[in-house]
């Protein structure tokens, strides 16, 4: 089964595998499917037709996949142009929602280690 482009999974459960396109996760997932009425256990390949195009025509009512990761991009953008707090954050790639960065903030800006003792090997012995 395919969704604006994305193939769904056809081994995982219903509810985990809608949450392949990007912009649903499992929440959405779980209301798409109680508004149709299939069961989240359910498999991608144990649908109908029917079942399918109800499920297609839910989603395609909702901003997904691309034109969601280019409003996302574009609000990013709004923020770093006017120098908003948030902006300058994402722009030295560091965390944005207020967490802690003495320690736990790889996520976001990767395993980088900028301490002395973080990136060094063992003294060769002589």
């Amino acid at each position: 089964m395919r969704i604006l482009g994305v193939t769904i999974p056809d081994e995982k459960r219903l509810e985990v595998s809608l949450t392949a396109v990007y912009g649903i996760g499992r929440a959405r997932a779980k209301s798409i499917l109680e508004e149709v009425g299939i069961d989240y256990g359910k498999q991608a390949k144990e649908l109908t037709a029917d079942e399918e195009a109800k499920i297609r025509k839910i989603v395609e009512g909702f901003t997904l996949e691309g034109d969601l990761k280019r409003e996302v991009s574009t609000n990013v953008k709004r923020l770093k142009e006017i120098k908003a707090y948030r902006g300058v954050r994402h722009m030295k790639k560091l965390p944005v929602h207020g967490q802690r960065t003495k320690t736990n903030s790889r996520t976001v800006r990767g395993n980088v280690r900028k301490t002395m003792g973080s990136g060094r090997r063992k003294a060769e012995k002589k």
